[in-house]
């Protein structure tokens, strides 16, 4: 298991290089620069702003010279907010953003398992045909229409919870921004626990388990969620990349002052070194996060441990 962990951090290596490499290009190749804007100072001073932060080089050589800043564990300084680095920013950022995630996975989770495994004990029923009509609806209807609807019609239309972030205290400014991330993520998770459920369930071990007596719901606890859990598991690291990227677009609209908030901003204000110390933290987390997911999986079943 630890061999297999070293080759895929080594393999990882590529992945985050190729990654650095195509967002510094395409960063890179937007028209405009950081200083272009309505109050662009004066030719001279433009040129002398560039030269400090080496923009009047050769992409290539700026390239070269941000990696090297990599390696040191240097994201560099954010061009629009020059009391900050990128490293401050993303330390300030991300807190909210984790929060947000780690709420909304674990509500797909539970509520996905639950509702995938309701479904696959109730196989052709009525409530096995709506839990697969509720999860084709939520695969299919993205975050940035699922959002707006939430709001307006807890908030405006009931008032039972705010609309924003700002000025809300408590839980209440969670639920509808958790909710908005975590319904796309709840209808896939279904989908694969009912499946993954339904094989399970007719395989001989449950058979034999309901030849000694027990009941359903041992069965389910003890013999078939931990094999059924597997491909839910596996389904883990293209959840957590959806979570983090669909929290970009729930953050805009809900004003919570995360990462994604971080990320418009610098885009919409060129922060090269901004926009591209985001996506690589991103890339980062989804690699790590993903070498998790593989070690679970051997952890939940011995039979596909890596040696």
């Amino acid at each position: 298991m630890l061999r297999y962990a070293l080759l895929r951090l080594l393999g990882a290596i590529p992945t985050l290089l190729l990654v650095i490499v195509l967002a510094f290009l395409m960063v890179h190749a937007a028209p405009g620069g950081p200083f272009d804007d309505a109050r662009s100072p004066h030719p001279e001073v433009l040129a002398a702003i560039e030269a400090t932060y080496h923009l009047d080089e050769p992409v290539v050589q700026q390239l070269g010279r941000y990696l090297g800043g990599l390696l040191r564990g240097d994201l560099g300084p954010s061009f629009r907010y020059p009391d900050y680095s990128v490293s401050e920013l993303i330390g300030i950022g991300f807190p909210a953003s984790l929060k947000l995630g780690v709420l909304a996975m674990s509500l797909a989770i539970l509520v996905g398992v639950s509702a995938g495994t309701f479904a696959a004990l109730r196989q052709g029923s009525m409530t096995d045909r709506v839990v697969m009509s509720f999860s084709m609806t939520g695969i299919s209807i993205p975050v940035f229409v699922v959002a707006p609807v939430l709001v307006l019609l807890f908030a405006v239309k009931l008032h039972w919870l705010p609309a924003g972030w700002s000025g809300s205290a408590g839980v209440a400014k969670y639920i509808v921004p958790v909710v908005t991330l975590a319904l796309p993520q709840i209808a896939y998770i279904a989908r694969l626990t009912r499946a993954s459920m339904i094989e399970v369930l007719s395989r001989d071990f449950i058979r034999t388990a309901r030849a000694q007596g027990l009941g359903t719901r041992a069965i389910i606890r003890i013999h078939a969620l931990k094999p059924a859990m597997l491909p839910v598991l596996s389904y883990m690291g293209p959840a957590i990349a959806a979570i983090l990227t669909g929290s970009v677009v729930v953050e805009q609209v809900f004003g919570i002052p995360g990462l994604g908030a971080s990320f418009v901003n610098g885009a919409l204000n060129r922060d090269y070194t901004l926009v591209l110390g985001i996506v690589i933290f991103y890339a980062a987390l989804i690699i790590a996060l993903n070498l998790v997911v593989d070690l679970l999986y051997g952890v939940i079943d011995p039979q596909v441990r890596q040696r």
